[in-house]
C-alpha cells in the first residue's frame, strides 16, 4: 500500500509539473547536471546556504531566490497533496546526492526536484532574510553604536574636568547670591567676580562652560543622534544590495508597513542617482520615513548644499525601518517559513465558527469573555492585597519592596536571595550513590537503555521510514558517541566490521540521524522515564524548568550570533532546554546568539518530544514582560519566574541540566533491565573504540541531546 501511495504521489506532483510548464521536469532535471570547470552540481549550489555577513554575501543571497523564484513553483496547483507528504518528500531528495536524483525513474525523479525546488524557494528567502537581519544587527546597528559610545567614552575625561572647575564655582556663586538675598544688600558684580576667582580663574570657568556646551549637545536624545550620524556612514555596507532589495518581488507588508516597502522600492533609483551633480532634495523623499533621532543626519549635514537630502543617510534610514517592520511582521515575505505573513493563517468566518468551540475548550476559555477578564481581575486583585498585608506584616525585614514609577506604573523589586546549603545527609547519599554506581563504557550504557526502551527503533530511514539495515544500533550508537563526545567518525570506524565502516555511518548519519529521529527517541527515554517508580515520588510531569546553555560554534554561519558576554569575539547558539520534574529533558530548540528567550521557551513548550503538558514553567526572570505572563495564560501555562541561586561551591544549573540527568536516573531507579555490570572488553564491535573515555559513579554521563542538537 505504501508503494502504491508513493507512485501516485510521484506521478500527482510530476504531473502538476508538466500541466504547469511542458519544458520544467527538463530544466530541473538539468539543475542535476555539472557545469564544466566546477566540482558541484547547480542543485548542490543552489541548496548551499549563505555564511558570510556582509552586504555582497546578501547580495549574493537575493541572487540566489531570483534564481530558484526564475522555476516560479508556485504556479504549480499542488494543493490535493498534504504538506507533511509534500514535505517528507523534500526531505528525502535534500537528503540525497544528486548522483543518486540522477538515477532516480521518472515520474519520481521530476517529483522529487519539483519538492526540492519548491522547498528552496522559501528556504532561500528565509535564509537571505536572516542573513539581512544578522547583517543589520551586528554589522549596522551594533557597530555604529560602539563607535558613538566609543566616542562619548573618550570625551569624559574633559567634561569631568569642565564640570569639576563649574562646580566649585557655582557653589560659591549660590553661597554669595544666599548671602545677598538674606542681608537684602545691594549685587557686587565685582565682589561676586572676586569670590568666584578664589577657587578658578574667570577664564577657566568661561572655558569650562564652552567645554560643557559642546560635549553636552541640548538634544535629550543625543546619543540616539550620534548613532544614526554614524550608521549613516556605513552606506557602502548595504550598497551592493539595494537594487536587487528594492527589484525583488518576494517581499509584501500590510497596512501598517506599506509605507516602508514603498520607500524599499525606490532605493534602486537612489542608489543610481549621482547625488554629487544632482543633490537630492526633500519633496524626493517620504518625509514620515524619518524619524526624530535620523533628521538631523539625513536634512541637516552641513557637508551639503543648503536644504539637500543625505541620501546615504536616508537609505539607511530606511533600511532600518525595514529592520523593525520585519520583525514585527509589518513586512514579510512570500513564500516564506519564518517571514511569512502571521496574520495569513488566522481563521475568520465560516473557518473560525467550525473549530471555534474546540478551540476555546483546548484553551480552557469555555466562558463568555466579559466573565473570564472579570475572573482574572478578581485574582490579579486578590493576590495583589495577600501581597501587601504579607509586605504589611513582615515590615522593615521584607525582601520585597514596591516602587512606583514617574510615569505611574508599579515595579516590584525583590532583593538578592542567598544560597541555601546542602544538608549533610544529602552529601553523603550523592558520594554513596557515586561508589554504587559501575565503570562502563558509553556504548554499553547506551545499549543497555536500548534494551530497556527500544529507544534506538526511532532511528529510520528517510524516504519510507523503515529499518531494514542489518545491525542498524550498532551505527547508530557510534554516531551518538561521536557526536556526544565531539570526538568525530575516527575513533569509533573499524573497517573490519560493516556495521563500523566509514561509509556505513555517513550513510546511517545522512539518512537515520535527524532532528525528528532524535525526538522520537527520546519520547521513548521520556515514557521510560516517568514508568519508573521512584520517579513517581519526585513529581507527576507538570512542573517543567527551562533555561539556556551556550555554545561557541567553531564554523562560519549566519545561524549563530554574537554575544562578547559569553562568546567573547566568536559566535554562538542558545541551546533552551525544558526539564520536568521527573527529571526527564522532554524539548528543546536551538536560537542564534543569546536573545531574549521567553518566547523562544513557549516555542520549545508548545514543541514538545513526548510526556505530559506542564502545567506550571518556571524560569529566570531575564524575559519578563506583562505580553509573555498574559501568552502562558491563554495557552493553559503557568509561569513562574525564579532568580538564578548557585549553591555553595557549584554553578547555577536546572536539575535536568546536571551531567547526571537522564541515564543514571534510569539505572538508579529500578528500570525493567538488569543493572549495568562491568562489561568485558570485546563484548561488542564498539568496545575499546572508547578507550581513555570510561566513565565512573563521579563523572558526567554522556549528554546526548545537546551534542546532536547543535549538530542540526
Amino acid at each position: 500500500m505504501r508503494k502504491v501511495a508513493d507512485k501516485r504521489l510521484h506521478a500527482t506532483v510530476a504531473g502538476a509539473a508538466r500541466r504547469a510548464d511542458p519544458a520544467l521536469p527538463g530544466d530541473l532535471v538539468a539543475t542535476l547536471k555539472t557545469p564544466e570547470g566546477l566540482r558541484f552540481s547547480e542543485l548542490e549550489r543552489l541548496r548551499r546556504p549563505p555564511t558570510r555577513t556582509t552586504g555582497t554575501a546578501f547580495a549574493r543571497a537575493l541572487e540566489r531566490v531570483d534564481e530558484i523564484g526564475a522555476y516560479r513553483l508556485g504556479r504549480l496547483r499542488l494543493s490535493q497533496i498534504p504538506p507533511n507528504r509534500m514535505a517528507a518528500l523534500a526531505r528525502y531528495a535534500l537528503g540525497s546526492k544528486a548522483a543518486l536524483l540522477e538515477r532516480a525513474a521518472e515520474p519520481k525523479r521530476t517529483a522529487m526536484l519539483t519538492a526540492v525546488m519548491r522547498h528552496l524557494e522559501a528556504k532561500a528567502i528565509d535564509e537571505a532574510l536572516d542573513l539581512f537581519q544578522v547583517l543589520m544587527a551586528t554589522r549596522l546597528l551594533n557597530t555604529a553604536k560602539r563607535k558613538t559610545e566609543k566616542e562619548r567614552l573618550s570625551t569624559l575625561p574633559q567634561l569631568e574636568k569642565a564640570s569639576r572647575v563649574l562646580a566649585r564655582a557655582a557653589k560659591v556663586l549660590f553661597e554669595e547670591l544666599e548671602l545677598v538675598e538674606e542681608q537684602e544688600a545691594d549685587l557686587d558684580v565685582a565682589a561676586l567676580w572676586a569670590a568666584v576667582e578664589e577657587v578658578a580663574p574667570r577664564a577657566a570657568v568661561m572655558s569650562a562652560a564652552a567645554t560643557v556646551v559642546t560635549l553636552v549637545p541640548e538634544d535629550e536624545n543625543s546619543a540616539d543622534v550620534a548613532m544614526r550620524a554614524a550608521l549613516a556612514n556605513r552606506y557602502a555596507t548595504v550598497r551592493p544590495f539595494l537594487a536587487l532589495l528594492g527589484e525583488s518581488n518576494t517581499l509584501d507588508a500590510a497596512s501598517a508597513g506599506k509605507r516602508v516597502l514603498a520607500g524599499v522600492r525606490g532605493l534602486p533609483a537612489l542608489a543610481r542617482r549621482k547625488v554629487g551633480v544632482k543633490p537630492l532634495l526633500p519633496r524626493e523623499v517620504d518625509d514620515k520615513l524619518v524619524p526624530p533621532a535620523w533628521r538631523k543626519a539625513v536634512y541637516a549635514n552641513p557637508d551639503l548644499p543648503q536644504g539637500a537630502v543625505d541620501r546615504d543617510a536616508y537609505v539607511v534610514c530606511v533600511l532600518e525601518q525595514l529592520h523593525r517592520a520585519l520583525n514585527n511582521r509589518d513586512v514579510f515575505a512570500s513564500p516564506s517559513h519564518r517571514w511569512s505573513n502571521p496574520r495569513a493563517r488566522l481563521l475568520d468566518g465560516p473557518d473560525w465558527d467550525a473549530v471555534e468551540e474546540d478551540v476555546l475548550a483546548a484553551l480552557s476559555l469555555d466562558m463568555p469573555v466579559q466573565e473570564h477578564l472579570a475572573e482574572l481581575v478578581r485574582g490579579l486583585d486578590a493576590g495583589w492585597k495577600q501581597l501587601a498585608e504579607r509586605l504589611q506584616e513582615a515590615g522593615p525585614a521584607a525582601k520585597v519592596s514596591i516602587e512606583v514609577q514617574d510615569d505611574g506604573r508599579v515595579k516590584l523589586n525583590v532583593d538578592k536571595l542567598g544560597a541555601l546549603g546542602e544538608p549533610k545527609s544529602l552529601t553523603w547519599l550523592r558520594k554513596r550513590v557515586e561508589k554504587m554506581l559501575p565503570k562502563i563504557d558509553l556504548p554499553d550504557l547506551l545499549f543497555e537503555v536500548n534494551a530497556w526502551t527500544g529507544f534506538l527503533d526511532a532511528f529510520v530511514h528517510l524516504g519510507d521510514g523503515t529499518t531494514r539495515m542489518k545491525d542498524l544500533p550498532t551505527s547508530v550508537v557510534a554516531l551518538l558517541v561521536s557526536e556526544a563526545c565531539n570526538i568525530g567518525l575516527t575513533p569509533v570506524v573499524n573497517p573490519g566490521y560493516e556495521a563500523l565502516t566509514r561509509a556505513r555511518l555517513v550513510h546511517v548519519d545522512q539518512y537515520y540521524l535527524r532532528a525528528d529521529t532524535i525526538a522520537a527517541a527520546n519520547a521513548r527515554l521520556i515514557t521510560a522515564q516517568a514508568d519508573i517508580p521512584i520517579v513517581r515520588y519526585w513529581g507527576d510531569g507538570l512542573l517543567a524548568s527551562v533555561d539556556g546553555l551556550r555554545f561557541q560554534v567553531p564554523v562560519r554561519t549566519i545561524n549563530a550570533a554574537p554575544s562578547p558576554k559569553y562568546f567573547g569575539f566568536k559566535r554562538g547558539i542558545t541551546w533552551l532546554n525544558a526539564v520536568n520534574d521527573q527529571v526527564a529533558g522532554i524539548g528543546q530548540m536551538v536560537v542564534p546568539g543569546t536573545p531574549r528567550d521567553s518566547l523562544h521557551i513557549l516555542d520549545a513548550l508548545l514543541n514538545l518530544d513526548g510526556g505530559v503538558k506542564p502545567e506550571m514553567v518556571a524560569t529566570d526572570n531575564a524575559s519578563y514582560s506583562d505580553m509573555v505572563f498574559g501568552l502562558f495564560k491563554i495557552l493553559g501555562y503557568r509561569l513562574q519566574l525564579q532568580p538564578a541561586v548557585p549553591r555553595p561551591g557549584r554553578p547555577a544549573v536546572l536539575a535536568g541540566h546536571d551531567a547526571r540527568c537522564r541515564d543514571r536516573h534510569l539505572r538508579r531507579g529500578g528500570g525493567p533491565g538488569p543493572q549495568p555490570c562491568e562489561p568485558e572488553q570485546g563484548d561488542h564491535a564498539l568496545a575499546g573504540h572508547a578507550e581513555g573515555r570510561r566513565f565512573s559513579g563521579h563523572q558526567s554521563g554522556p549528554r546526548l541531546r545537546p551534542a546532536a542538537y547543535v549538530r542540526t
